[in-house]
């Protein structure tokens, strides 16, 4: 049976954040964010291996504390965009992971996925034969910008939907698919399209967002720290 790894780029430097450092290691609940995003991995039974890929240059990484990890490998291959970090993820890991294996990719700054959103999009793909993303369908009006930030046109919203991660392919099509893609993708699922291919929509909640602006680390407080409240009161 094929296996599941988790592969996290977390190269970028987050400019959007306004932070002295990047974003995958602001601070969210006395740990880095990434730590985070990389519990829900660590924790799932069926996911086999976790790889971090990080730039070379990362002086932050080994600042804290990682041994509670048993599945992470770090690898120092981050490029220029998500989208070289990703593939010389692929590429440093073709020895370990069959081309048939599932790679899960996951943003480093979405750091409140949850176990039954992990569940669903495994069940979900793992017979599919191309693979497909967590997303959310697009709940309110849209509007199209125009001159001096006026509304130019209303954008119909059906059949719209909000790409997240995970991003489930295999490793040996996903990888074919970003080196055909190049750097003009910003998401996995945009390199299959090119191909000819048709990801999966795997419906997620809004619960899982990206951490891009100082609000959203907020918001990502508030979500943990109510989950961490819920599982003492189980406990107790």
């Amino acid at each position: 049976m094929s296996r599941h790894f988790a592969l996290l780029p977390a190269a970028g430097v987050g400019a959007r954040m306004g932070a002295t450092h990047p974003k995958q290691y602001l601070d969210l609940l006395g740990r880095p964010m990434i730590w985070h995003a990389l519990r829900a991995f660590e924790e799932h039974p069926g996911i086999d291996g976790c790889y971090v890929v990080i730039s070379a240059e990362d002086g932050s990484w080994a600042n804290y504390d990682w041994s509670a990890f048993a599945k992470l490998t770090v690898l120092r291959r981050g490029g220029a965009t998500r989208a070289e970090s990703v593939l010389n993820g692929l590429a440093a890991i073709t020895g370990e992971v069959s081309a048939a294996d599932w790679v899960l990719v996951h943003d480093a700054a979405r750091p409140c996925l949850t176990r039954t959103l992990l569940d669903r999009l495994i069940s979900e793909l793992d017979d599919d034969p191309v693979g497909g993303i967590l997303a959310v369908p697009v709940a309110d009006t849209l509007k199209r910008q125009g001159p001096a930030g006026r509304i130019a046109e209303t954008v119909p919203r059906a059949g719209l939907w909000g790409a997240q991660t995970p991003q489930m392919f295999r490793h040996g099509l996903l990888r074919q698919a970003l080196e055909s893609a190049g750097n003009q993708v910003t998401d996995e699922a945009s390199a299959l399209e090119l191909m000819g291919y048709s990801p999966k929509l795997v419906e997620s909640d809004p619960g899982n967002l990206k951490v891009t602006y100082p609000r959203d680390l907020d918001l990502a407080r508030l979500l943990l720290g109510r989950r961490a409240g819920s599982a003492s009161a189980l406990v107790a």
